[in-house]
Formats: C-alpha cells, sequence, structure tokens
C-alpha cells in the first residue's frame, strides 16, 4: 500500500524533531506516583513528578475515593449544567472556596479546562489581554481563542511591571485584562503579585492567576500565593489552582467574586460542554483538603529539602535558577548536554527529567527537578552527590 501524502509530510516533520533532539516518549510507571517509583521496569528515586506534598499515594485519601466511587458510583454521567453535578461536586466546590477565601467556586476536570474558561469568557471584541510571556501554555492558548473572538493582547517580559504598566496606561480599552502564572512551572520563580494586584486596580483591569503550583505549597495551611503574598480575595480577583499536584488527587478550580463565578457558569464553555468529574474525585478531594490544612509538618520538611538542595549544589558549573519553591531548574544549555546528564542520573537510578524547547526557551535546556515533602535528607544527599559526580 503507497504511504498516503500526508503521513509522508508527518515522517519527515517527525524526523526534524529527532533529530533536534527534541523527541518526547511516555515513561510506564508500574508503581503509584510516589517518592519511589518502578519507571521502565527500573526502581527509581522520583525527581519528576508535581506530587509536591507527597499525597498522590496517600492511603487516606485514595480510601475516600473507592468509598466515594461505592457510594456514587464510577461517573457523573452528563455535563454538570444537565444532570451530572452531584452532591460531592457542590459540596467540594463549598469547600474550597472557603479554604481560599472566596465566596463562591467552580470545579473542573483539569487545569487545562479551567483556564479555556476564563480568558475567552471574559475577553471578547475590543478587550485587551496583558499576558505574562513565560505563562504556561493553557493561558497561551486560553489568550489564542480570546483573539480568535476579536480581543487584543499584548505580552510583557517576564515578570516586567514597568513595561506592563506602560502597555496598560496605553490601552484604550475599557476592559483589561492581566494573565499571570503566580509560580512559573519551568523556571520556579514567582510573579510579582502584589505589583500585579496594585496595577490591576490603578487601571481597573481583571487579574487573572494561575495557582498551579502556589496551592496547597504556600502560604498560611497551603492556601495558595495569594495567601503567601497577603493579598486580599479582591472581585477583580480570578484564581485558578490545580488539584492534580499538592493536592494529590486531580481536577481544577476557579474561584471568584460570586457574580464572575456565575457568570463563568453560564458562558464558558469548557465548563458547559463537557462531562462532569467522577464524583468520587471529589469524595478524595475533601479528604485532601483536610490534609493539607492540617499538613505544616509536610510543608516544612518540603522547605528544609529544597534548602539543602540549593545548598549542596553550590559552585556546579550548571545554573541553578533562584527559585523558593518545589521546582528547582538546573540550566544546562544544549538539548544534547540535558538529555546526557538525565541519562547518567537514570543510570543511577535517579529519575529527573530534561525539559528541553519549546518548553523552555532555545539554548536554556534544563533538569527539571521537583522536591517533594517527602524526600528525604538522604534522597537530596544522593542526587547532590550523583550531579557533582557528572559535573
Amino acid at each position: 500500500m503507497t504511504p498516503l501524502a500526508i503521513e509522508n509530510r508527518l515522517r519527515d516533520e517527525l524526523a526534524e524533531i529527532a533529530a533536534a533532539g527534541l523527541s518526547r516518549r511516555r515513561r510506564l510507571l508500574a508503581s503509584p506516583c510516589g517518592r519511589l517509583a518502578t519507571v521502565d521496569g527500573r526502581a527509581m528515586l522520583n525527581f519528576a513528578s508535581n506530587d509536591y506534598l507527597g499525597l498522590a499515594g496517600n492511603p487516606e485519601i485514595a480510601q475516600a475515593m473507592a468509598d466515594g466511587a461505592l457510594r456514587w458510583g464510577a461517573g457523573s454521567g452528563a455535563s454538570h449544567l444537565v444532570s451530572g453535578h452531584l452532591a460531592p461536586h457542590e459540596q467540594i466546590e463549598k469547600e474550597i472556596a472557603a479554604f481560599v477565601g472566596f465566596p463562591r467556586a467552580l470545579t473542573f476536570s483539569t487545569g487545562y479546562l479551567a483556564n479555556l474558561a476564563i480568558v475567552p469568557t471574559l475577553a471578547g471584541r475590543g478587550d485587551a489581554i496583558f499576558a505574562d510571556k513565560l505563562n504556561h501554555a493553557s493561558l497561551i492558548d486560553a489568550v489564542q481563542l480570546a483573539k480568535a473572538q476579536g480581543a487584543a493582547s499584548q505580552r510583557y517580559p517576564h515578570n516586567d511591571m514597568a513595561t506592563l504598566e506602560r502597555q496598560l496606561a496605553a490601552s484604550s480599552a475599557a476592559n483589561k485584562i492581566i494573565v499571570s502564572d503566580t509560580v512559573f512551572s519551568m523556571d520556579g520563580d514567582l510573579a510579582p503579585l502584589p505589583q500585579l494586584f496594585a496595577l490591576a486596580e490603578r487601571y481597573d483591569a481583571w487579574l487573572v492567576l494561575d495557582d498551579a503550583h502556589g496551592f496547597g505549597v504556600l502560604g498560611a495551611q497551603g492556601r495558595g500565593s495569594l495567601s503567601h503574598c497577603g493579598l486580599p480575595t479582591a472581585p477583580r480577583i480570578l484564581l485558578m489552582g490545580t488539584l492534580g499536584k499538592a493536592a494529590g488527587v486531580g481536577g481544577a478550580f476557579v474561584a471568584g467574586s460570586d457574580i464572575a463565578i456565575e457568570y463563568l457558569l453560564q458562558r464558558a464553555r469548557s465548563y458547559i460542554f463537557t462531562t462532569a468529574a467522577p464524583p468520587a474525585i471529589a469524595c478524595a478531594l475533601a479528604q485532601s483538603l483536610r490534609i493539607i490544612e492540617q499538613g505544616e509538618a509536610r510543608r516544612a520538611n518540603l522547605f528544609a529539602r529544597i534548602a539543602q538542595l540549593r545548598t549542596g549544589l553550590n559552585g556546579l558549573p550548571w545554573t541553578l535558577l533562584p527559585s523558593p519553591t518545589a521546582i528547582q531548574p538546573l540550566i544546562i544549555g544544549p538539548n544534547d548536554a540535558a538529555l546526557a546528564l538525565a541519562a547518567a542520573l537514570w543510570e543511577n537510578g535517579l529519575w529527573v527529567p530534561a525539559i528541553r524547547p519549546p518548553t523552555v526557551a532555545k539554548g536554556t535546556a534544563r533538569l527539571r527537578i521537583s522536591i517533594s515533602a517527602a524526600h528525604t535528607t538522604a534522597d537530596i544527599d544522593r542526587l547532590i552527590g550523583a550531579l557533582r559526580e557528572q559535573a
């Protein structure tokens, strides 16, 4: 059979990806997500996941999910607005809203869907969006959808508040939306949230914040980046948080004022036209929230391990970015060098992923070291020793 011309084109593009050292592959886990993992048949020490509090394999959360499935079944059967909004969904939305301090929250199956719900719903023809250049792909796609509806958009250099203010001041749009991650997923640094909020106030703009990597980790009792920075839960803020990272389960939420959340419920396409998550997930999340709220010891260990790693990597030939969070990026530079270092660590039983373009800028390929509250002092020492051997 003669190959289709379109398949030949795809084959050529895949060959180009491979030649540039940018091919991606899935690794197969034969164990639950955790500090130790069986990956592609090998026992590994895991520095690859976003399980920042070590809750993904927590037996109390797993039991809550199992009990929820026995009580409420395996699926929800429909979208929330048809017949899929079950009592556990309603309860977890109330608990999340209370936890982060907003009047109301809306849950989604993934953080990507949650982010796609916000900006395209708020922004249309004549509106203006201002987005950090290093925002997550889901925020970038959300802005692209809003542009397709006629909204204008500008990106400002990463965390550059002076440029953002000039852009806001020059805009004549009546409806302005500032969009930013709170903790940036590949650099691990924090957005200047007090300055972002001050600019949103000054220019009467919405402030859309993605707290995927701050929720559960930062702030009082893990309430997130707003709490960490001492910011109010103001009506102009819409806060997105994912529930498959520090929370250890899955899904996401958007929290905000009662009117803003009602508007998303009525208008957001990625909420209206998708089946609600299984109710058992909401049951598991309720248990996770209780553990997060009482998890100061977990967070204390997490930040102690972060400090241990940063001290231990002093003097190496690579650049450790100045991140105070669980995301510790070690900049290697060339794609092949980052892949080689990740492979050497792999051979030593250490799973640390190499991140390459287009996820990060060309020439900044890196190891993305993810620290968990489950890691021990010995685990971090082992990683430090292996990296020093390769330096």
